[in-house]
């Protein structure tokens, strides 16, 4: 979804780069159209476990951090996102911290 959302931005004014891009994204999803999640009936654990992990100014554009999250119940993953923060940090930890929260804020909805 984020590769999407990046391409979009340059609707108005598209070189042969992101037509490079949108081709990429389309071999993908073909390529994935058999590849889902399975969650069991009878699972043993019901433990929420949440991980998580951002980059420094990973967009060349505007320096933004992206973060990335993702929730299991158990081994059966429930939740997850990516997407670019919405400030520009001085330093990885920073990057990191905001997505800590992202996440801890996920997990105690789930709960």
């Amino acid at each position: 979804m984020f590769s999407v959302c990046l391409c979009a931005r340059f609707q108005a004014d598209p070189k042969e780069s992101h037509l490079t891009a949108v081709k990429r994204i389309f071999r993908y999803l073909l390529g994935t159209q058999g590849i889902g999640n399975w969650y069991p009936r009878h699972s043993t654990s019901f433990e929420i476990i949440g991980f998580f992990d951002s980059d420094f100014a990973g967009c060349k554009v505007d320096r933004k951090s992206t973060s990335g999250t993702c929730q299991f119940i158990g081994q059966s993953l429930v939740s997850w996102s990516s997407r670019k923060q919405n400030s520009i940090v001085l330093s990885t930890a920073e990057a990191e911290y905001i997505t800590l929260g992202s996440c801890v804020a996920q997990v105690l909805w789930l709960k």
